[in-house]
């Protein structure tokens, strides 16, 4: 029988799929042994109810990188409460509150004054974009009205909790919380100001985003009562307008950087959603005007960060879960996603210069 320490060692390092994590930091192995070629595997499940396939299948492909594993089984059963409760307060105290004091991570508030102008499809496609390029990315459902990313990402299923932690589910690279994982498709959320705060008080405190490099928080249409949250529970968050080319949209989008600018938010720049389709023969057509995201960069005096064009793709991912950098990678959209994550990232928070406003 082989030393079995090796081969811990190289298990240790496997990442579980659910939580993101190497699995010896989650006290995941209780032992494993490796004999003629058989590698046997002792572990213990860290969350009850979870389907536990991914990580079976997690530590299967990853044993089998190890020299002279031939074949794989695996003993397991579930972790106990007590060491469940041990791994989530070593990992709650190995990061810092998001928007907190000491976090690392960049907040961005996807915002617009109106609805309809692509804000939750944007946000989707450029967590995707910042996530393919090796960051650690998380969005923010805060549409609790008119929830949409979950769906747009391929997945509704309610997120597996450990130890009391809301864990949230890893789709295409990014984690996700929203309202739809824990409203039934049949029901209409009905609440006011007191409610809608508490909701993004346990999406903020009660998640293990983990420290992610950028949280994104798709935003209701508005500057009601979610935004106002939001400015108090992280008035460090920089926002990024979304309009489409129509004067319209454009004079309600300003409104969203009026309050940005009353709770001394940084506005990073503009997107401008929906700018042209490219017809059959090649033809650029702005079926929404032209124009929009310009003149509302110009007026606030940012920049104007990418044209996003429109595509059929884009919509049909949308539909089926499939962001346009998955199903479309070429195509005129993915790349202008590609774009806006390279602007998004070259723009570092900048220093604050008087203490943070809060709206009564």
């Amino acid at each position: 029988m082989a030393d079995a320490g090796p081969l811990i060692d190289h298990l240790n390092l496997i990442v579980d799929p659910t939580i993101g994590r190497p699995i010896g930091e989650l006290d995941v192995i209780k032992g494993a042994t490796l004999k003629r070629g058989t590698a046997t595997i002792d572990l213990r499940f860290p969350i009850p109810g979870e389907p536990h396939e991914r990580l079976i299948d997690a530590v299967t492909d990853g044993v089998r990188t190890f020299e002279g594993v031939r074949s794989v089984t695996i003993d397991a059963d579930l972790m106990d409460d007590e060491t469940a409760t041990s791994v989530m307060d070593r990992l709650q105290a190995s990061v810092r509150k998001v928007g907190g004091q000491g976090s690392r991570t960049q907040v961005i508030a996807v915002s617009s004054g109106k609805g309809g102008v692509g804000k939750s499809s944007l946000t989707v496609n450029l967590a995707v974009a910042l996530a393919k390029r090796g960051r650690q990315v998380g969005i923010l459902d805060a549409d609790v009205w008119g929830f949409s990313i979950p769906k747009m990402l391929g997945s509704s299923d309610a997120p597996p909790v450990l130890a009391g932690a809301i864990i949230p589910p890893i789709l295409h690279g990014v984690k996700v919380i929203s309202m739809d994982f824990f409203i039934p498709s049949d029901q209409a959320v009905i609440w006011r100001g007191p409610m809608l705060h508490k909701a993004l008080d346990q999406f903020l405190s009660d998640v293990f985003w983990d420290d992610p490099d950028y949280l994104l928080i798709d935003m209701p249409p508005g500057t009601g009562d979610i935004a106002i949250s939001i400015s108090q529970y992280i008035p460090k968050a920089r926002q990024l307008l979304v309009t489409t080319p129509q004067p319209t949209a454009q004079r309600v989008a300003k409104r969203a950087a009026l309050m940005a600018a009353k709770v001394n938010q940084e506005v990073i720049g503009v997107v401008e959603n929906m700018s042209w389709f490219t017809g059959d023969d090649g033809t650029r057509y702005q079926i929404f005007g032209e124009g929009g995201g310009a003149d509302l960069a110009d007026e606030i005096d940012v920049d104007l960060l990418a044209q996003i064009p429109l595509v059929p793709a884009m919509r049909e991912g949308a539909d089926n879960g499939l962001p346009v950098s998955v199903v479309a990678p070429g195509s005129d959209a993915a790349m202008a996603f590609e774009a806006l994550a390279d602007e998004v990232e070259t723009r570092k928070p900048r220093i604050r210069t008087h203490p943070d406003l809060v709206i009564g």
